[in-house]
């Protein structure tokens, strides 16, 4: 493993000739080491193998039931030790240990050989300490966590975002839910640990080279969880602390066709007859927004989508599932929202009327101010629940479900003045995604369904165990953004959330008669073969005003010209080979919790240059795919990691590890490569 220089063992913790003389007390207590002091409790206990959750609190003992992302019932842990002495408390917990002084500061270091994997840092020799309060009021604080930085040190994960950066190392990253911004807070370091920030709080991580700083805003108490590991063991004890994702639907490993928007079932229908006329392989199409009669009524405008049924009925027979956006927003027009608003379903504001976006509607010439409902409220989940089962699920057949705008998409992003059934905007405010979709995966649950599939704009952690897959939202249509999503993927899956994709071809515009897009279109279709999920999807030029009419232009592989057609449609068949291989590297990731789409460095941990590649990626543990990120490129160039031999999936030529080697990459041919003999049905 890449291994930066590192600090003997008490370098950078102050001497108390340095700091205060105030003492604290260490105690044992329920297999967990507390210490006490300056009116402040810290709780480091096991939690899982190999894993240390630590809590800290002003004014009184550490609160239990707070919203977070780790399960209650975490794996047994392993060689539990726990060492009082007289200046120091020490928690042992298989291969990490950590070390807290009389004064308070943690250490976290490798059982085996002392080696320091992090520690806490002061923000100033005399106070505060490592954490830090600040009162907003009501028992809430603003809180700071410091811990030392270290040269050399590589940092990933923090979950799905657009800077294009794989290594977030010097970066600044709001805590707060956006769309294509999705937080996710939990950290892979090269020196060998994982951090999960366990908070919901809206704040920031700051990685700076003079220290790393996460801040909540306004929450009650400080909790992270952390283990000690090569990255792969490292993701299989985060997947277990928060939870696996369930077993991915046979269906849902092939090709999703969708666009923005079909307007009617006619429509809808016409490209699904389409592709099974042409032979072309396809799972799943997309209903998408403004099918409703309302938003909020959850159900199909008879208008635009007149005989639900026999749609159904005739997709079953094509073999394509029907997947159908469900929004979390209410009209005032809707037929559930005076119910709602009486029932306190609806996230509560602090200021103003309950009312959180203008948003267009049917039957008005303007926008209306709708409301979201609560999420973080079990009644309110459940009550939506039952009318998406009651108007898509049990009279239709529906089981698939895209979950957009789930931020949630508020204008203005206002958290303070927002009131959640779970507690306070700034200290829960990033918790909705993975809330609204814990509505459809306990709802399928209790329906008597065993699989639950639903797409979602953005996530939390712990989103994975209730089948939510992500897509990175709203993005460009060029070169440069899907560049930009390599990094964002492998950042992704380092956060816990193995189904991932991306729109194919972005999102914001793409003219399909442009050549220049064109091109951007079959290299972004080659790289969505290669993904966790396949998904056609975009506002392709021209694009119409938002509205209920709107709808965008064509975006079906036939869209884009003869010979590139046949470019995407020999991916197409690509994914159809490769889906046995897919299904078994996506129960990988509901077993072990390993990510489909991987770092070279998950497999590869002591090859120092893995560390650094953010353009190409292994899918599942055989492909190391390098999707072509330029316009105009004729052959492109790959790094091949130490400690396997590769041979090129497409002319069968070998190659030795720790090399970089560059190969012919005509428009129709992403490079690909084999991993140690292993035998995929690449080449047709």
């Amino acid at each position: 493993m890449n291994q930066p220089a590192v600090p003997q063992p008490g370098e950078g913790s102050p001497s108390l000739a340095q700091s205060s003389p105030t003492i604290g007390t260490f105690r044992e207590r329920d297999g967990a080491l507390e210490w006490s002091g300056r009116q402040e409790t810290v709780r480091i206990e096991p939690w899982g193998p190999g894993a240390i959750r630590v809590r800290a609190r002003l004014g009184g003992p550490v609160l239990e039931g707070l919203p977070g992302a780790l399960m209650d019932d975490p794996e047994p842990a392993q060689a539990v030790t726990v060492k009082i002495g007289d200046d120091e408390g020490q928690l042992t917990v298989g291969a990490i240990t950590a070390h807290i002084s009389a004064e308070g500061q943690i250490r976290f270091v490798r059982t085996d050989d002392g080696t320091e994997l992090l520690a806490e840092e002061r923000a100033h020799f005399w106070w505060p300490g490592a954490r830090l309060y600040t009162p907003t009021g009501n028992g809430h604080h603003r809180l700071e966590q410091r811990f030392s930085a270290y040269e050399g040190e590589k940092l990933y994960g923090l979950g799905q975002h657009q800077h294009g950066r794989f290594d977030q190392k010097g970066t600044v990253q709001d805590l707060v839910q956006r769309n294509a911004e999705v937080t996710i807070p939990v950290l892979t370091s090269s020196r060998g640990y994982t951090l999960l920030w366990n908070s919901p709080a809206i704040g920031r991580v700051e990685l700076a080279d003079n220290g790393t700083r996460w801040v909540a805003d306004s929450a009650r108490q400080i909790d992270y969880w952390i283990t000690a590991g090569a990255p792969a063991d490292a993701q299989r004890r985060y997947s277990a602390a928060t939870g696996r994702t369930p077993m991915l639907p046979e269906w849902a490993a092939g090709f999703w066709q969708c666009k923005l928007r079909y307007r009617t079932q006619d429509e809808l229908l016409a490209v699904a007859r389409e592709y099974k006329r042409r032979g072309l392989p396809i799972s799943a199409i997309v209903c998408d927004f403004f099918h409703w009669t309302h938003l909020g009524d959850w159900k199909f405008d008879p208008a635009e989508w007149p005989d639900p049924a026999a749609m159904m009925r005739e997709l079953d027979t094509l073999g394509i599932k029907l997947v159908v956006s469900v929004w979390p927003s209410v009209s005032p027009l809707s037929e559930n929202h005076e119910l709602m608003e009486q029932k306190r379903y609806f996230i509560g504001t602090q200021y103003s009327p309950m009312a959180h976006a203008d948003w267009p509607d049917k039957e008005v010439a303007s926008t209306v101010q709708v409301a979201f409902y609560d999420a973080t409220n079990p009644e309110a989940r459940e009550f939506v629940w039952s009318r998406v089962r009651d108007n898509y699920l049990e009279p239709y057949g529906i089981r698939a479900f895209w979950l957009d705008a789930c931020e949630p998409e508020l204008k203005p992003h206002f958290a303070e003045n927002l009131r959640y059934y779970a507690g306070p905007g700034l200290e829960v405010g990033n918790l909705y995604p993975r809330e609204n979709a814990r509505t459809f995966y306990e709802g399928m649950r209790a329906a008597g369904e065993t699989e639950a599939v639903t797409l979602n704009r953005s996530a939390w952690a712990g989103s994975q165990r209730y089948g939510a897959a992500l897509w990175s939202g709203d993005i460009g249509t060029d070169f440069a953004t899907l560049r930009r999503q390599i990094a964002a993927g492998l950042n992704t899956a380092l956060s816990g959330i193995p189904w991932w994709n991306t729109d194919i071809g972005g999102f914001h515009g793409g003219d399909p008669d442009d050549p220049a897009y064109r091109e951007v279109m079959v290299r972004w279709f080659q790289f969505g073969a290669l993904s966790p999920l396949m998904r056609l999807h975009g506002f392709r030029d021209p694009g119409m005003p938002l509205g209920p009419d709107m709808t965008g232009g064509p975006n079906e592989v036939w869209s884009y010209g003869e010979e590139n057609a046949a470019i995407l449609e020999k991916y197409l068949h690509l994914r159809e080979r490769l889906k046995p291989y897919v299904l078994e590297v996506m129960r990988a990731a509901h077993e072990e919790g390993l990510p489909v789409m991987r770092p070279l460095f998950l497999e590869f941990p002591e090859d120092e240059t893995a560390w650094s590649v953010d353009d190409a990626y292994l899918f599942g543990p055989d492909l190391l795919v390098a999707p072509v990120l330029t316009a105009g490129a004729t052959e492109w160039t790959v790094y091949l990691p130490a400690g396997a031999r590769w041979t090129d999936a497409w002319t069968g030529e070998e190659y030795g590890g720790g090399t970089t080697v560059t190969v012919d990459a005509p428009l129709d041919r992403i490079p690909l490569f084999l991993r140690d003999g292993a035998r995929l049905p690449v080449a047709e």
